[in-house]
This record gives structure tokens, C-alpha cells and sequence, in this order.
């Protein structure tokens, strides 16, 4: 379903607070929309914007997820794992409601782009997928942070030798793009994974659920039909300054010298919902961390039989996991912390528990760390390891990659002892209205 489609349904259940009082983009909205935060909320009118909706969180919880692609919670790994297995080609349509009004002329300063913070370097676009065509990878659509530099111009944050920036830097020229905001869940979903080179995000959202395409109006791209927005533009050789700018992991990140992107047209829905996604809130820690989730399951199940994953909110959604295996040898809870390192690169520290944790508790990993782990034999350390330019702690090298070091705890039941010392006590169920005075 479409991005409004999920608001109108999510409302319905309850799940949305909406905003009528008018709020300005400039710092007011943000902080509202964290005041609220891991709900999905519907500002109506916005100071300066006329005929502009924004909306925030609407991936801040799984549940929002399960209901726009019609999934239980447990089965949305499973449905991004067949997504990156077997990608569909999305079907191509002609007319589209992206392109239902086309702007006269191109001003940035008409969209309601939010400043976030007073430290920001200006107002940013945070949920804004820019789709490319590399001529050697194909179609590649990933999430990119923008800010406007003027009524026509955005500086991109593009991470290094990662595919928009591969496709940047193999262009002698200006770089065609489409940027999309307000997108159904599929796209943002499938625009979040980073899957291998020569995957097109695309035809992945179109197995999550039926994402059709559209053509750009000033260059050969293809894009979601459903979109709320869409600006076409290039991708320039020009430069300027990006950031300051909060990151995943709520700190600050800094300033570097990046690409410079040139807007040509502008068209959106009648009506049209602007999405705006607070950067390092839950909604940017999900979007980034859920997709990781299926990788790290890959790798772990290689080695062990893997139940569970979670990159957990409390890194970043970036730094941290906790794997839930099913011990079958003595070596699975240490072979599941090395493989886990290798399903998601930028992972930093990870907890191996038992089937019978919980791994959406953080208490009951506490106690499996607290009752089944000793530093001395289940510790596991590695150093100098490529991490993630998200960490203040890391190794920070402009050009290379980061360094960091690296630890796992197998937090699982030694092997071969009584597993009944390592279990907790469960008490019997209880029908309180026997024992309570209701009046």
C-alpha cells in the first residue's frame, strides 16, 4: 500500500496522532515529531506550506511494516530474505500519481524540508531515496541525506564506494537521479538493504509487495509510481560543504566536501505528504538496523541453527546485535559471533544467547550474560577490524575505512554440563479475578 494508504489504515487503528495547530519546519516539527516519538504522526498544516502534510515515524515500529506489507511481525526477515533471493522486475506504467502536478518551475523553498537541530548546517531532506543508473551495476536506489543549498541545489552525503558513489564516480559527466520522498514501505524497506552490486532495490520492493514504476520526465529513469514526491536532477562534479549533521547514533557527524546535485523538475501528488524522518530517532535506528537483520541470519545459519536476530536500538541500530541460536556443539555459540561479524561489517559488539531468551527483552539478555558468561573463557576479542564511520569511538581516517576493535559474548549454556542449573524458575498461572477485589 501507498504511504497515504498506510497512514489513513494506521489511524484507524489508533496509531496515529495528528497535529492541526500550525507548526513551522524550521526546529518547531522536530521536535514535536520527538516528542511523539515511535509514533507515527500527521502534521496538517505547517507554517509557510500551503497544501503541504507532513508526516513523521511511520518506520518507527515493526508493526507499521507488517501492516502496510500485509505480513505478521515474525515474517517480515523471511519476506526481505526471498526479496534479495528473488528480486521481480516491477511492473511499468505510464501514468502515475507522482506526476499528477508538475511544478511550473523549480523551488526548493515551496517544500516543507525541515531544519532539525540549531547546530544543523541548514534544513535536510532524511527520507529521500535517489535512484541511479550505473552502466555497469544497473539501477541502484538508496536513502541519502540532502541539504538545500538554495531554491535549486542539494549537497548529498554519498558514502564512499558505496553504490551511488561508485555510479558517481564512473560517470565523466553530470550523474542523471531521481529523488523520492514519501514512499510506500516496500521502497524504503528495499532502499535501506545495500545488497550486493547489480541488485536493483526495485524489483526487491516488488516481492516485499507489487511496487509499480513510472519514467521520469527528463531522463531514462525509472521510478515508484505511488511516491508522494519526486524531483529529477544530477548528480554534478560541482562540491560544497555537507554537515554538520546528527547521525544514526545521535552524535553529531561533520563536515566534508560533497557532491553537489542540480534539480530540473519537480512533481508530486495532489494533495501531497511530505515525510520527514528524524535523524538518529527510531525511525532512521529501524530503517537501518532491520534490513541487517536477514544478513546477520544468513551468516550465523551457516555455522549454527540460528532462531533469531536483532540489531538493537540501544547501538545505534548499527553497532549492536543480539543472535538466538539452538546449541548443537561445544564451538556454535563462538562460531555464531565470527559469523555474525561477518553478515553485517559494521557490527561492533554481539551477545550469542540461548533459544530460551528472549532477545527483544534486554533484561533476560542481561541475565543470560549474568548467568551463562565467563570473561575468561567466552570473551571474544578482535582488533584492528574494518568498523563503521557511524562510531566516535573508532579509528577515524579521512579516505579509509574505519577501525575498530570488536566483541562477542557467547552468552549461551556451557556445553556438556546440566542444563537445568542454567534455567529459570517459572511459577504457575494464576486467574487473578479470583483473588482481587475488582469493586
Amino acid at each position: 500500500m501507498d504511504l497515504r494508504s498506510l497512514v489513513d489504515r494506521a489511524d484507524a487503528l489508533g496509531w496515529v496522532k495528528t497535529v492541526t495547530r500550525p507548526v513551522s519546519a524550521e526546529l518547531e516539527m522536530a521536535n514535536v515529531a520527538n516528542a511523539l516519538a515511535g509514533r507515527i504522526v500527521r502534521f496538517e498544516s505547517i507554517l509557510g506550506h500551503a497544501g503541504w502534510r507532513v508526516v513523521t515515524g511511520v518506520c518507527a515500529d515493526r508493526r507499521y511494516f507488517a501492516l502496510s506489507l500485509g505480513l505478521p511481525r515474525e515474517r517480515l526477515r523471511d519476506q526481505m530474505v526471498a526479496g534479495i533471493r528473488n528480486p521481480q522486475t516491477p511492473p511499468r506504467v505510464e501514468r502515475a500519481p507522482c506526476h499528477e502536478v508538475v511544478e511550473p518551475r523549480v523551488d526548493l523553498n515551496e517544500l516543507p524540508i525541515l531544519r532539525h537541530l540549531p547546530t544543523d548546517a541548514g534544513p535536510y531532506v532524511t527520507a529521500a531515496a535517489i535512484i541511479v543508473f550505473d552502466p555497469q551495476d544497473g539501477p541502484n536506489v538508496a536513502f541519502h541525506r540532502l541539504l538545500q543549498l538554495n531554491r535549486h541545489q542539494f549537497a548529498a552525503r554519498l558514502v564512499e564506494n558505496r553504490g551511488t558513489y561508485v555510479a558517481w564516480q564512473r560517470c565523466k559527466g553530470d550523474l542523471p537521479c531521481a529523488i523520492c520522498v514519501g514512499l510506500p514501505l516496500q521502497v524504503s524497506l528495499a532502499a535501506a538493504m545495500s545488497p550486493a552490486a547489480g541488485l536493483d532495490e526495485l524489483a526487491i520492493a516488488n516481492v516485499l509487495s507489487v511496487t509499480p514504476v513510472v519514467n521520469c520526465h527528463t531522463n531514462h529513469l525509472w521510478v515508484p509510481a505511488e511516491a508522494e514526491l519526486v524531483m529529477e536532477g544530477r548528480i554534478t562534479k560541482n562540491l560544497a560543504r555537507e554537515g554538520p549533521f546528527p547521525d544514526l547514533t545521535g552524535t553529531m557527524d561533520g563536515v566534508r566536501e560533497q557532491p553537489v546535485i542540480e534539480i530540473d523538475r519537480i512533481t508530486h501528488r495532489r494533495d501531497p505528504i511530505y515525510h520527514a524522518l528524524l535523524p538518529g530517532g527510531l525511525e532512521h535506528k529501524l530503517l537501518m538496523g532491520m534490513p541487517r537483520e536477514p544478513t546477520i541470519f544468513a551468516e550465523v545459519n551457516r555455522v549454527a541453527e540460528c532462531r533469531d536476530v536483532l540489531v538493537t536500538p540501544g547501538g545505534g541500530s548499527w553497532l549492536h546485535a543480539v543472535v538466538q541460536i539452538a546449541k548443537r556443539g561445544p564451538e556454535d555459540g563462538r562460531q555464531a559471533v565470527l559469523a555474525a561479524f561477518r553478515g553485517h561489517g559494521s557490527l561492533k559488539h554481539v551477545v550469542v544467547v540461548d533459544a530460551d531468551v528472549d532477545i527483544h527483552d534486554p533484561q533476560q539478555v542481561e541475565w543470560a550474560i549474568a548467568t551463562r558468561f565467563q570473561a575468561d573463557q567466552d570473551l571474544i576479542t578482535l582488533f584492528d577490524q574494518p568498523g563503521s564511520s557511524l562510531d566516535p569511538s573508532g579509528r577515524q581516517q579521512p579516505g579509509q575505512k574505519a577501525l575498530t576493535s570488536k566483541m562477542g559474548l557467547d552468552a549461551t549454556v556451557p556445553w556438556q554440563v546440566d542444563p537445568n542449573a542454567f534455567q529459570r524458575v517459572q511459577y504457575g498461572p494464576v486467574e487473578l479475578d479470583l483473588y482481587l477485589d475488582r469493586t
